[in-house]
């Protein structure tokens, strides 16, 4: 179902997570899901992985992870302060140590010149230490493929905090 090098960071990922007695959780827009299917793709990964948000609608962020309804508002679903408040949410509504979030435009319509196809937005928390954030222009390189960049980069992010 996922290319092979995706799956190889996955098992990476759990393994460090697991070695470390961390649990995870996933936030995800754009990716709907796909963050936590790579992952539960990896026999085992029930140790690691407590849960995962699909968040895709403004008010899912709102409902689930606590996401101000004034921040999406003001600074729009896609943008770092609603990456970071997704992380955070999710290891807030969660049994997890460990969260990252995804929220961006994986098109094809949807992009606008300030935020255009392919901008995704990632954050990564952790209890007790700063978030981490990462803004990617991935460009207009189709649906699915947007898709499976973020998923990579999410996973690369979430292991630099582990």
């Amino acid at each position: 179902m996922f290319p092979s090098p995706l799956l190889s960071l996955a098992q990476i990922v759990l393994a460090e997570a697991r070695e470390k007695k961390l649990r995870l959780a996933t936030a995800e827009s754009c990716t709907g899901g796909l963050i936590a299917a790579l992952l539960t793709e990896i026999p085992g990964s029930s140790d690691v992985l407590d849960r995962g948000f699909v968040v895709y609608s403004n008010r899912a962020k709102s409902d689930l992870l606590g996401v101000p309804g004034d921040l999406i508002a003001d600074q729009g679903a896609v943008s770092e302060a609603v990456a970071r408040a997704m992380a955070e949410g999710a290891i807030e509504n969660s049994n997890a140590h460990m969260a990252v979030a995804v929220t961006g435009v994986a098109g094809p319509g949807g992009g606008t010149k300030l935020k255009p196809v392919g901008l995704v937005h990632i954050a990564a928390a952790r209890e007790g230490r700063s978030i981490r954030h990462e803004a990617h222009r991935f460009g207009d390189i189709g649906r699915s493929e947007i898709r499976l960049k973020s998923v990579e980069a999410a996973l690369m992010l979430l292991q630099r905090l582990i």
